[in-house]
């Protein structure tokens, strides 16, 4: 019974996830709240850089469009992702853990750009799907707030505003010398609708995934990461390893499994005789994440 339980939880682990953990969102009609009852992500690390693969699903309380805000550590390389991914990924790590006799570990889960200076620059604008994405190189917040601010003016919002907790958020990334940032526009309407998957791969010293962006929503949030790895990681910096939750034992996935799972992640690993695959669980109020979550 254990066992089924067990299984059927991982099944169902990227269906489940209940609140925005990845991303700032500005709806451009003021009151409108957005709903993220479904998300989905996968990083893939080689030490050097990563691989990060999201979906998501959203709704809002009316019809609008949002700008939703991810940070990121450097350049990103942008493409329609895989969404079938995650289905795979989590096929695998059902069948291991079966085969394994379900072992798991335990652990309480915790509660268009203005020409005007210094702005920085846009460096990559395309449509993906249902998405409208732009990554700009942003030098200070004074560029954040003009780009954002133009953009939305761009879009007919009648005096458009910033949230001040994504102002001071941003200032907290820039000084941390996080100057890359994903602009994506999205139509919602009240009926949740599920996004393309969308493939940012970056350079970075550390793994990666942006939680302190989320300061400016509020409410609860449980937040499943699909992650692979050439080995099991040790150090982390930044969100504290102690609050992270493991539903079950990592498994070793072969090189020619990874390559069917993903041949980008699979190139990436360096093609690898295997790799380390596993779920990482945070749970917590969306208002406490103080830091990202680092990894090496």
């Amino acid at each position: 019974m254990k066992m089924s339980l067990l299984i059927a939880a991982i099944a169902v682990v990227f269906t489940l996830s209940t609140a925005n953990a990845d991303r700032g969102s500005i709806p451009f009609k003021q009151g409108v709240e957005i709903f993220e009852p479904n998300q989905r992500a996968m990083l893939a690390w080689n030490g050097e850089e990563e691989i990060l693969l999201l979906s998501t699903d959203l709704s809002a309380s009316e019809s609008t469009m949002v700008l939703e805000v991810l940070p990121l550590p450097s350049e990103p390389e942008v493409k329609e992702g895989d969404v079938e991914v995650f289905v795979r990924a989590s096929e695998i790590i059902n069948r291991m853990v079966a085969a394994e006799g379900g072992n798991t570990r335990g652990g309480k889960l915790a509660p268009g750009m203005a020409e005007r200076e210094p702005a920085g620059e846009v460096t990559f604008h395309e449509k993906i799907g249902s998405h409208d994405i732009a990554v700009a190189h942003v030098l200070d917040r004074t560029g954040f707030i003009a780009w954002v601010g133009d953009y939305l003016d761009s879009a007919g919002v009648k005096s458009p505003t910033i949230p001040e907790p994504l102002k001071e958020v941003v200032d907290e990334y820039i000084e941390e010398g996080f100057t890359w940032f994903v602009f994506d526009v999205v139509s919602l309407a009240e009926e949740p609708k599920t996004s393309e998957a969308i493939q940012y791969r970056f350079k970075t010293d550390f793994l990666y995934y942006p939680l302190k962006i989320t300061r400016t929503e509020t409410g609860f949030t449980n937040v499943d990461l699909l992650i692979l790895t050439p080995r099991l990681l040790s150090v982390f910096p930044g969100y504290p390893h102690k609050m992270i939750s493991l539903p079950h034992d990592p498994v070793t996935i072969a090189g020619i499994e990874l390559w069917g799972l993903s041949q980008d992640m699979y190139e990436l690993l360096g093609k690898p005789k295997d790799a380390k695959l596993r779920i990482w669980r945070i749970a917590g109020d969306l208002a406490s994440f103080e830091t990202d979550l680092l990894a090496k």
